[in-house]
């Protein structure tokens, strides 16, 4: 606090409604500043719809901040159906996304060890699909296994699966794999770091975001960026920019059954991942950090007096 009196900016973006968000909004006066509030999406682990305790200091925190910003409508809804922000002072527009350049590195000497044999990109049955994520029970790692069980009890064995990152749940979910032979499909990458996660996307056809619960997801929007169809959970916030049968196909959350029908409609139309992959950068485009930047400008301005975001 001492540090932004020091600064003494003229508006001030504050992430979601914690305990930085509330100071800000209660020396705004003292400060001359103005406040808006980010709220990167709804989900039901952040919206508190059950505490009527939390509602109703948030409700206070709306009323007394200059706007709201989100990045998706359904971040927008609760705002405005459940916290009571004005609709004219509530704007939608993803303005967390990513920077190409801190993806375009693409290593192909890059290869990982499963039990027994080096394995290399080249090795992987086609089309593969890509899951990068924490591996813990929200991220629904389980529900892409059970898909992939599914897939094969079915007699679909050409494709393959990478599972980059690391968690609590990763033992049990290797031990399940293990058990319903899915070691020919399903590779274990583990933890790699930041610099080396454009090369898997670079490498790979599809990518899975199979999560109960996600704000928004910014490696979706990762992976559009780099040209990729997608098969997104509806529990993503990201989601929202996943165009059913254009640049990839939604499911709902912890539904192996629909999940893996998605796979095997890419896995038996390959020709389609192209077009896909094309579609989501023709999206990304629109959502580009020089854009975001404009956009949050434009907030900045309209809280500050100017012309309305």
């Amino acid at each position: 606090m001492p540090r932004l009196f020091q600064y003494c900016p003229q508006v001030v973006f504050s992430s979601s409604f914690g305990i930085w968000t509330l100071l800000a909004l209660l020396t705004k006066w003292l400060g001359g500043w103005k406040v808006v509030i980010a709220y990167e999406g709804s989900s039901p682990g952040v919206d508190y719809r059950n505490s009527a305790l939390r509602l109703a200091l948030r409700r206070a925190m709306v009323w007394v901040a200059d706007a709201c910003i989100t990045n998706s409508h359904a971040g927008q809804k609760y705002l405005i159906d459940c916290l009571g922000a004005p609709p004219e002072l509530t704007f939608v527009q993803p303005y967390e996304v990513p920077d190409r350049r801190s993806l375009s590195e693409v290593n192909e000497a890059l290869e990982w060890v499963a039990p027994g044999q080096p394995l290399r990109f080249s090795d992987l049955k086609r089309p593969v699909f890509l899951f990068v994520g924490s591996v813990v029970p929200r991220k629904g790692v389980a529900c892409l296994l059970e898909a992939c069980k599914l897939l094969k009890n079915a007699g679909s064995r050409e494709f393959g699966v990478l599972l980059v990152g690391d968690g609590p749940q990763r033992e049990d979910l290797q031990t399940f794999t293990q058990q319903h032979q899915l070691e020919d499909c399903v590779i274990w990458v583990g933890r790699v770091s930041y610099g080396d996660i454009g090369s898997y996307f670079h490498h790979a056809d599809v990518f899975v975001l199979p999560t109960l619960e996600d704000t928004w997801g910014m490696v979706v929007l990762e992976a559009m960026l780099l040209g990729k169809a997608v098969l997104c959970s509806t529990g993503a916030g990201a989601a929202e920019l996943v165009l059913e049968g254009e640049n990839g196909y939604r499911f709902p959350p912890d539904n192996p059954q629909v999940l893996a029908a998605a796979m095997q409609r890419l896995i038996e139309n390959p020709d389609q991942l192209a077009e896909m992959g094309q579609r989501s950068q023709d999206i990304m485009a629109h959502y580009s950090p020089q854009k975001a930047g404009e956009f949050l400008s434009r907030v900045a301005v309209m809280v500050m007096g100017g012309e309305s975001a």
